[in-house]
């Protein structure tokens, strides 16, 4: 039977876990932030239904997966066939890639802080859009099994399912997600430590930006480099058409004003978040989030967001 007395404490050192876990079947920061609110209330409603004290943290796991599912029928979405790019190089095709506008970074930070080691694969933005692309229960089963870890059997008594139901469910989620993980991503080893080929990449961004150098940059963008901007669905395909974009607002009469960016870590990715100084004032206000996706020593993916209050960043410099 649970022991009542510090039961709240006991439920909140799984906190940051339970969150991941959420986020893993959101794509979601801030609806993981309001899930595990309702886990931790589930959890207190329910707390009569665990029997075993050392069986707690895969109950926990059994009410947040549940949470997720109900909260994705009562919200369904599906990713969404990406436009025409605003602006493209010629000759390239589009990368097989659908909008996922709902999806929001993950600052490794918190991650560092969960009980549990969250390696890179399972976390990338590469990874999390694949997983939005499968039904809730598919994607469910896909996590509790590959990414947790658990057995079939255990599987099946967390989400109500036969064990051969789970098995199926697998088959079908398993060909999905590789369909949708970009080629390179498949030879990624499980880590949680930046490359230094990736720390270098991104001390070279964070240099070509803050010298205003388009130059420096051409030099670490892939040619067929891409960038997105999430929720909006505007996106960039091409090095050229990159840099025809961006430097604008780097160098010349229409130029923004100063940069001045911070090396950061979202998703087990290298990040730069940036602050701008525009013409007439004295600090430095923040602007925007680059994830980078880095292969063979260049940028081959910027995801560009507004600078979200839980990346732990000062407000201004």
């Amino acid at each position: 039977m649970v022991v009542v007395e510090g039961f709240g404490a006991r439920v909140e050192e799984h906190r940051r876990e339970l969150h991941v876990h959420c986020y893993r079947m959101l794509g979601s920061f801030d609806e993981a932030e309001d899930l595990v609110q309702e886990v931790f209330l589930r959890a207190w409603r329910r707390r009569d239904t665990l029997r075993d004290e050392s069986g707690l943290r895969a109950w926990l796991y059994r009410i947040a997966t549940n949470a997720c599912l109900d909260h994705l029928r009562a919200h369904p979405r599906r990713p969404q066939p990406r436009s025409a790019p605003v602006v493209a190089d010629p000759g390239l095709d589009a990368p097989a890639s659908d909008a996922v506008p709902w999806l929001q970074p993950y600052p490794d930070v918190l991650l560092d802080t969960a009980d549990v080691v969250i390696d890179r694969e399972t976390i990338e933005l590469a990874f999390l859009i694949a997983i939005q692309h499968l039904p809730p229960r598919q994607r469910a089963v896909l996590i509790l099994r590959d990414v947790l870890g658990w057995s079939a059997q255990e599987t099946a008594e967390s989400l109500d399912l036969t064990v051969a139901a789970v098995k199926s469910a697998l088959q079908r989620a398993r060909p999905t997600v590789r369909r949708h993980l970009p080629e390179r991503r498949l030879e990624w080893g499980a880590s949680t430590e930046p490359t230094a080929e990736e720390r270098a990449v991104l001390r070279r961004y964070i240099d070509a930006v803050e010298q205003a150098d388009p130059s420096v940059l051409a030099g670490i963008l892939r040619a067929d480099v891409w960038q997105t901007m999430p929720p909006e669905p505007i996106w960039i395909l091409g090095r050229e058409a990159f840099l025809a974009s961006w430097t604008p607002a780097m160098v010349g009469p229409e130029a923004w004003g100063d940069w001045r960016l911070l090396p950061v870590w979202a998703n087990r990715q290298p990040a730069a978040a940036a602050y701008l100084r525009r013409p007439g004032e004295s600090g430095f206000a923040p602007s925007w989030l680059g994830v980078l996706r880095v292969e063979d020593g260049l940028i081959t993916q910027i995801t560009t967001y507004d600078l979200f209050p839980w990346l732990g960043l000062p407000a201004s410099l």
